[in-house]
């Protein structure tokens, strides 16, 4: 099944909205893949022709479809078809009630009890839809501030109504993922995204995942692509661009703040990822924004 894995950068792109379907030539069909993150459809219009883990279906205007990770599945249409996708690693969305297990968990659960993949429109309407997903892939589209939280609490809205449908179904939350606290090879994000800022070292990671430190750095390159040293560093990198887009903390902060020994070795390491320093990454970044403000009035004058 190695053919017909479909790598995603979860570091850069831990969550991904986006229009697809029939009305764009790029990548539609989509031909039968798997992957580590989980991915859900919502069909505007149209309808999509779709198979799952070898069960081929139809979804229409209105439904919204769940696809579980390392699940084999395609889509196709007929005739025009349109949908929203969320691509999303479910450990970066952390918000969790005190009595709830996390929503990794939960998704681990309702794979295992074979809920629904499915949802009805009478299903999707209490969940909002289909504004939100417009509205998560706008905030996507525009990366304004805090376009991300609203991106993540959208997600987990939607992900809630959907475990509300499968608990009516019958989904039990068994004690056994109310107990467990370990992290797997497929759950380490959370734990390494939790320790960036206090300088997280690769083998306690090896130690929190149960592995020892040769068997997880070959399991860990086998699932990201890449090792785990250079998922921390890049990880670091797209923290510090947050910090310096969003706000105007100075740089000795930022590099407290996303781990770094010191403001020197930040400094450096963006350079050798992002080519310019962070001050002239910031910079550029105002520099876009007035640009684009002038451009907004010259369009409105």
């Amino acid at each position: 099944m190695a053919y017909l894995y479909e790598e995603g950068d979860m570091i850069k792109k831990p969550v991904e909205c986006f229009y697809h379907g029939s009305f764009t030539d790029v990548g539609f069909p989509v031909h039968p893949h798997w992957h580590y993150y989980t991915e859900i459809l919502y069909i505007f219009e149209g309808t999509a022709l779709l198979e799952a883990d070898g069960k081929s279906f139809e979804a229409n205007e209105g439904d919204l479809v769940i696809f579980y990770p390392q699940v084999v599945h395609s889509i196709n249409a007929r005739g025009y078809e349109k949908h929203a996708v969320f691509k999303f690693d479910v450990n970066v969305i952390g918000v969790s009630s005190p009595y709830a297990p996390k929503l990794r968990k939960i998704l681990k659960c309702a794979a295992r009890q074979d809920m629904p993949y499915l949802f009805t429109p009478d299903q999707t309407k209490p969940m909002g839809m289909p504004e939100l997903a417009h509205e998560c892939i706008a905030e996507m589209q525009e990366l304004n501030y805090g376009y991300d939280m609203i991106v993540r609490s959208n997600l987990y809205k939607l992900l809630t109504f959907m475990v509300r449908n499968w608990v009516e179904k019958g989904l039990k939350l068994d004690d056994e993922i109310f107990m467990d606290e370990s992290y797997d090879i497929y759950s380490i994000t959370e734990y390494i995204d939790k320790g960036i800022a206090s300088g997280i070292k690769t083998t306690d990671i090896a130690k929190a995942c149960g592995m020892s430190y040769a068997y997880f750095a070959k399991r860990f390159l086998a699932v990201y692509g890449k090792t785990c040293k250079a998922y921390i560093e890049e990880m670091r990198i797209y923290k510090v661009e947050e910090f310096l887009m969003f706000t105007d903390f100075d740089l000795t902060y930022i590099a407290q703040e996303t781990g770094f020994a010191d403001c020197s070795h930040m400094i450096k390491d963006f350079k050798k990822h992002r080519g310019i320093t962070p001050k002239q990454f910031r910079l550029k970044r105002l520099r876009e924004e007035e640009q684009a403000a002038k451009a907004e009035e010259d369009k409105q004058a």
